[in-house]
């Protein structure tokens, strides 16, 4: 075997396309471009959303309705839920650093104390804000909602 003799196997290498060298190459004329039109030219390029000048659906579409920039967002934590970290962890006050240990809300949270379930111990917790029923329940077992 020597260099010379090398070549690649049967139907492994494809020849290129020899684009615009003439008619005989049966790639000239058009360069498999096409008829006129932008997409035959130079330059093309088509933009994002384009439809061949029709009104495009991202303008078609209507917009409504409205999102305010500075909305708060809580995170959610029930009374049951409350109870439960209650009997977990035998703790009789607490606090949002407890809530964000066991893992029921992030640093960057809000938490907001919510009715639902049913609590059964007395209990004073420290959250951002808390509904109604969720107050009156544990003011109703003698414990304190203390809101951030």
């Amino acid at each position: 075997m020597k260099l010379h003799t090398l070549s690649p196997n049967e139907g492994s290498t494809k020849n290129r396309k020899r684009i615009a060298r003439g008619q005989g190459s049966g790639f000239g004329g058009t360069s498999t471009r096409g008829h006129n039109g932008a997409k035959s030219r130079s330059g093309y390029s088509k933009k994002i959303g384009f439809e061949g000048g029709q009104m495009p659906l991202q303008r078609r579409v209507p917009k409504f309705g409205f999102k305010p920039l500075n909305k708060t967002i809580f995170k959610a934590v029930n009374l049951e839920t409350l109870q439960n970290l209650i009997e977990k962890k035998q703790l009789s006050k607490i606090e949002i650093v407890d809530l964000i240990n066991s893992g029921l809300a992030c640093k960057s949270d809000k938490i907001k104390l919510l009715g639902g379930g049913a609590i059964t111990t007395q209990i004073e917790i420290t959250v951002h804000a808390a509904s109604k029923s969720a107050v009156e329940a544990i003011e109703k077992l003698g414990g304190k909602v203390i809101i951030l």
